[in-house]
């Protein structure tokens, strides 16, 4: 194991807003659960999170654009989650956490309708069909993020994979909610959505290989309109 790793893991102990349960959750998630605001970020600002976060740049970057919200970097790996954590622990930023846990597990630190947003960046495609149900917008995954969506939160899926894309598309169509937008190469839209210039370590390398990012925004819930 690489002695920068070994110190990365050390640093992440002392940072106040990491958490590390481990694999093995015990009671560690029943004492976070519905009380991210009033134990973590002592506020009642509206909680986003982001899934397979990698070295944060969601988290971090949309963060500094939102000082009115709180924002969750969730990963299990602790070398990659290093990055962000570091940047908004020197920057002190107390509305930025980060939480080290596998994705499966996510329902044991957050209570029905304690999320208002949740971003899926860049995750593995999990290509195989034998893996179909670890890939992070599978029907079990789309459960778990609905139980913790609050009503009228948002579900945002960013990608290089047409493959992934498309499966997406697809399992949203058996939901009840909204796809609010999509786009199947955002470098090419004249007005792309908020954020979108916010790029992940390996949005950088697939758009320099000239991959096109694909992009979508997803409501569980019907979206009322005044006509």
């Amino acid at each position: 194991m690489g002695k920068n790793k070994l110190k990365r893991w050390a640093e992440l102990e002392k940072f106040d807003r990491v958490f590390q349960p481990g694999v093995e959750v015990g009671n560690f998630g029943t004492l976070l659960k519905g009380k991210w605001n009033s134990d973590v970020f002592h506020n009642n600002n509206p909680i986003t999170l982001e899934l397979g976060c990698g070295r944060g740049e969601y988290t971090v970057n949309m963060a500094l654009r939102h000082p009115e919200k709180n924002f969750i970097g969730v990963d299990i790996k602790g070398a990659r989650l290093w990055r962000g954590a570091k940047t908004s622990h020197e920057e002190n930023m107390l509305h930025v956490a980060f939480l080290r846990t596998q994705i499966e597990l996510i329902e044991y630190f957050f209570a029905p309708g304690e999320v208002s947003e949740i971003w899926i960046t860049f995750p593995d495609p999990q290509p195989k069909q034998i893996r179909e149900n670890k890939r992070l917008t599978s029907p079990a995954f789309l459960s778990r993020y609905k139980n913790m969506l609050q009503s009228g939160g948002l579900l945002h899926l960013k990608t290089d994979d047409t493959g992934l894309f498309e499966y997406t598309l697809d399992v949203l169509k058996q939901e009840q909610g909204e796809l609010l937008y999509q786009s199947a190469d955002l470098n090419h839209e004249k007005e792309p959505p908020p954020h979108m210039d916010i790029q992940t370590t390996y949005e950088k390398i697939f758009t320099e290989k000239g991959m096109t990012i694909k992009y979508l925004r997803y409501c569980f819930q019907r979206v009322a309109r005044n006509f």
